[in-house]
């Protein structure tokens, strides 16, 4: 028997429900790039790589996450540029989908395993966190 489960349009979402959904979406992408770390220096690019596939879904989703009814509150850490530019703050989202893409097709022929992780996942975390969100 297969069951279908079906979760409500961006729209119908409240704003604590939208803001709180992608406050854990960056979150599990955080705890998921630590262990994507961890995995890669100990050479375990198969559970890595699955880690990778879905930071860069994740990544994919937060685009909708961002609707102009969710600018404030619900300790949102979101900086008003994001809704300024909404169509850079959307590339950068994409880049960092496609970043952690390329990452995953990368990382086994790596010379070097750190660099390659700076280069195509630390790197969207900075870009991302430098312009578009309160400093902590």
């Amino acid at each position: 028997m297969l069951t279908l489960f079906t979760f409500p349009a961006y729209s119908e979402l409240s704003v604590e429900e939208i803001i709180k959904g992608r406050q854990a979406i960056f979150s599990e992408n955080y705890k998921n790039a630590k262990r994507v770390q961890a995995l890669s220096s100990e050479l375990e690019f198969e559970a890595a790589i699955e880690l990778m596939n879905k930071m860069s879904q994740n990544y994919t989703k937060l685009i909708d996450y961002f609707p102009d009814n969710t600018k404030e509150g619900f300790d949102t850490e979101a900086l008003p540029i994001i809704w300024e530019n909404k169509d850079e703050f959307n590339a950068l989202m994409q880049k960092a989908s496609d970043n952690m893409l390329t990452l995953a097709s990368v990382i086994e022929d790596a010379d070097d395993i750190r660099g390659t992780l700076k280069k195509h996942m630390w790197s969207s975390c900075k870009a991302c966190h430098s312009k578009f969100r309160m400093p902590h």
